[in-house]
C-alpha cells in the first residue's frame, strides 16, 4: 500500500511506522545508514532542517523509495487521520 505524506510530520511517522514494521530500533538503522540514532529521531519527528540525503539514506536502509505524482484532492487532516 502506498503512503501519503504532504508535511514533515507525516513523512517522519511514515518512516517510523516502515522502521518498527522491520523490527528495527532507532539506532540499528542508523547503524544501516550510517548516521547516529539521534539522527533518525529528529528525522521521524519531522525535524524541518533535516537533509535530504539523510531522507534517502534512511529511505535506502528501509527498502523504499520516494515516488512523485500529482497531488490528490484528500484534506491534510484526512492523511493525518491515517496515522
Amino acid at each position: 500500500m502506498d503512503t501519503i505524506a504532504r508535511t514533515p510530520q507525516q513523512l517522519g511517522a511514515a518512516i517510523k511506522r516502515h522502521r518498527r514494521q522491520k523490527k528495527l530500533t532507532q539506532g540499528s538503522l542508523g547503524d544501516k545508514m550510517h548516521a547516529r540514532q539521534a539522527t533518525v529521531s529528529k528525522l521521524e519527528a519531522g525535524e524541518p532542517a533535516t537533509q535530504l540525503r539523510i531522507l534517502m539514506d534512511a529511505l535506502a536502509a528501509l527498502d523504499l523509495e520516494l515516488v512523485l505524482r500529482p497531488r490528490t484532492k484528500v484534506s491534510a487532516k484526512a492523511i493525518e487521520d491515517l496515522f
